[in-house]
């Protein structure tokens, strides 16, 4: 099992082993584990000393951001990113956190790049309380979001400013790729905004006014990723409609050029196929000139029909 410990006090910030943290002397404890369920179960229930409610909610399978209260803390669990392979409907890892006055417990199964935040500010003496370092969390994931969920709109602008029939099978690949990854953002944006203004909103002297304050700033921060995103989803489904229309516009070009060619050799097909017969009675069969008269015939009749398609704008 890996993981960490902090005994915070005073503003200082103690490294400590993950089983000499549970005993918190007057000090608040931060312990974060990357493990397993099986493992962390372990631990948290014979370590810990959590009831069942509270380590199922820590090593559940399948999670969505959200927020629940209990009498004497909160479970919150927050979405993130992760440099580990993830399953590719599911583009954000979790990290689960049980807070209380003067304990914190948080478990990851993936390591989220917003632990290396947030153990850097307690390193720094920035965290005081359980209410700081889940705001910690909530601010470091908001901030590597943002940018990420800014490269997808400008990714997506870039795909409006290429728009051409020509690029139609290309671009479509790509703002495929834009769509998915908003609506996989998307599904976890909104809950983790509904989460996170329910925890600022939660009774509990370890909550303090600042860490309100930058839990609902991160909530709001949330709120317009989610509002980017669906905006960018729409705005991937308008540009797919717009290409497969350039693309039905070239097949439509393309289909009326097949045509035009085969009207023009029509006639000629025709005139062709009846002086191939080979039998009495032909117009000019027995001239010796007959072939080269026929071939000229073609030859006008082939230029008037085109001429009569350009006249009509249709080879536009």
């Amino acid at each position: 099992m890996n993981g960490f410990a902090y005994r915070i006090g005073d503003g200082v910030a103690e490294s400590t082993a993950v089983n000499d943290a549970v005993s918190t002397d007057g000090a608040m404890v931060w312990v974060h584990l990357t493990t397993t369920a099986e493992q962390a179960q372990s631990w948290l229930e014979s370590e810990a000393g959590l009831p069942d409610y509270i380590v199922d909610q820590l090593t559940a399978q399948e999670t969505r951001p959200r927020c629940d209260a209990f009498d004497e803390g909160a479970f919150v669990n927050l979405r993130g990113r992760t440099e580990e392979k993830l399953d590719p409907s599911d583009v954000l890892a979790s990290v689960r956190i049980w807070a209380e006055k003067g304990r914190i417990i948080s478990v990851t199964r993936k390591h989220l790049l917003a632990t290396d935040a947030v153990e850097k500010e307690v390193k720094a003496g920035e965290i005081h309380d359980p209410g700081d370092i889940i705001t910690a969390f909530a601010s470091a994931i908001t901030e590597d979001l943002d940018p990420v969920v800014a490269d997808l709109g400008d990714e997506l602008d870039d795909c409006e400013q290429q728009l051409d029939a020509a690029r139609a099978f290309a671009l479509r690949r790509s703002v495929t790729k834009v769509r998915v990854e908003a609506i996989n953002y998307r599904r976890f944006l909104n809950p983790q905004r509904a989460a996170l203004e329910k925890l600022a909103s939660l009774p509990g002297d370890w909550l303090g006014p600042d860490d309100r304050a930058h839990l609902a700033a991160a909530a709001d921060r949330a709120a317009r990723m989610a509002e980017e995103v669906e905006a960018i989803r729409e705005r991937a489904s308008l540009i797919h409609e717009t290409l497969t229309d350039l693309r039905a516009e070239q097949l439509d070009q393309r289909g009326l050029v097949i045509s035009i060619a085969a009207m023009v050799f029509l006639p000629l097909t025709f005139i062709t196929g009846l002086y191939g017969m080979n039998v009495e009675g032909l117009w000019l069969a027995q001239k010796p000139w007959a072939f080269d008269a026929i071939v000229g015939l073609c030859v006008v009749i082939a230029v008037a029909v085109t001429g009569w398609f350009m006249a009509r704008h249709w080879l536009r």
